[in-house]
């Protein structure tokens, strides 16, 4: 249940008050989102999640893919560690009041192709299917022919502005952002404040990169993923195992939790992925961050 707002929360969160004194000097002392980000690579075997997903292709879920897997694992962590859904704004830190995942996806895939952002919200006990669902009716409704989302028509309107007026305009935002003064319709449909920002590089066939956080907006977590490929491991017998593997990089705001919680979660965040059969059913409990 949402906790009723307080003096001192935003829009988008509720303010955290018992925090260790480390973590209310930490947004002082690196008052930047860049200036705080750590960096981090790994290797995740999908060999499993490979033959899951072509299981349920062959049951009628066509585009199901390993991007629904990561998103439902990320939420399923959210519903355990919930200290991965705080952000930092204004230099004090809050808990998010909902779980919003972010993506850039193309029209089509052509070089003439336009990108768009889609923001989708998603609960703490939605299981893959219900992800899958949400995820692909939001994507569907922005990539239509002839779409026009709430976000490009409110970048459409920045855009005409003459560009010292669009730098007051942005200088005002970033004002207003720090004191939480942003309008819940620009919230809503802004890819600088959500829960987690995801950008999809296996379907270009490349790689995942690095990506920087962005310091206007709240958005405490990058991750990028790469294409799937087949790699060989020797076992003690001298037997050789094919693996399915898929490269992950992340950037996250260091400000939001310490490290041991966090190491936490990506490990249950990799096995979940590896392992996808426990996303098919809701959570056994659901922990609330502190107040």
């Amino acid at each position: 249940m949402k906790k009723k707002r307080k003096f001192g929360d935003r829009k988008e969160g509720r303010r955290l008050r018992t925090l260790p004194p480390i973590s209310y000097v930490s947004p002082y002392l690196m008052p930047s989102r860049t200036g705080a980000q750590n960096l981090m690579a790994d290797t995740i075997e999908i060999t499993e999640t490979d033959k899951f997903l072509r299981e349920l292709r062959a049951n009628g879920y066509k585009n199901i893919s390993v991007l629904h897997i990561i998103i439902a694992a990320y939420v399923r962590v959210l519903a355990t560690r919930p200290a991965l859904n705080r952000f930092c704004s204004g230099q004090k830190l809050y808990h998010r009041n909902d779980i919003e995942i972010i993506m850039t996806v193309k029209r089509d895939m052509s070089l003439e192709s336009e990108d768009t952002v889609v923001k989708v919200k998603f609960e703490p006990d939605d299981t893959l299917m219900e992800v899958y669902e949400k995820f692909n009716a939001v994507v569907s409704e922005a990539v239509a022919e002839d779409a026009d989302t709430d976000l490009d028509k409110t970048l459409g309107i920045l855009t005409k502005l003459p560009g010292f007026v669009f730098r007051i305009a942005v200088a005002i935002l970033k004002f207003l952002d720090y004191y939480g003064f942003i309008p819940q319709s620009l919230l809503d449909v802004s890819p600088f404040h959500g829960s987690m920002v995801l950008t999809s590089l296996g379907s270009l066939g490349i790689p995942p990169v690095f990506h920087h956080l962005y310091d206007f907006g709240n958005a405490p977590l990058f991750i990028a993923y790469g294409r799937k490929y087949s790699q060989n491991e020797l076992n003690s017998d001298g037997s050789v195992k094919k693996k399915v593997c898929m490269d992950v990089k992340l950037s996250v705001d260091e400000r939001v939790c310490d490290g041991y919680y966090f190491a936490s979660a990506f490990k249950m965040f990799k096995k979940m992925v590896a392992s996808p059969e426990v996303l098919m059913t809701p959570p056994e409990e659901i922990i609330e961050d502190i107040d």
